[in-house]
């Protein structure tokens, strides 16, 4: 079995966030064996109600990051959207989780958390 390296090194903000919020990378580098699960953690802030919170991934410089999962928090936190069964994620006030199972070699990549604050319309 081959290892596969996986890092959340970078994390992103969505326009329209307000002072104070905030996502990072929690650890380092993480590895794992094809077959096997690993988990990666982000720590977030933020004073807003409605927010998604999001992981990507970047394979190569060639292509964008790609997109893994959303998932809701504060007054959103029944709304996820997860299209690739291999993935879980969990949520606190104050950190994001993503599980990968069943790991692959093209699991292999950075891996980007990401924030957004949602406008939510009547």
């Amino acid at each position: 079995m081959d290892n596969v390296s996986l890092m959340a090194t970078f994390s992103l903000l969505f326009p329209g966030l307000t002072a104070g919020d905030s996502i990072s990378p929690v650890g380092g580098e993480v590895n794992g064996r094809e077959g096997q699960s690993v988990t990666l953690r982000c720590r977030y802030e933020t004073t807003e109600r409605y927010i998604r919170l999001y992981w990507y991934i970047h394979h190569s410089d060639l292509q964008a990051p790609q997109f893994i999962l959303y998932k809701g928090e504060g007054e959103l936190k029944d709304r996820d959207h997860i299209p690739d069964d291999r993935y879980e994620s969990q949520t606190t006030d104050t950190s994001i989780y993503l599980t990968i199972n069943r790991l692959t070699l093209a699991d292999t990549g950075l891996y980007y958390c990401a924030l957004r604050n949602t406008v939510i319309q009547n």
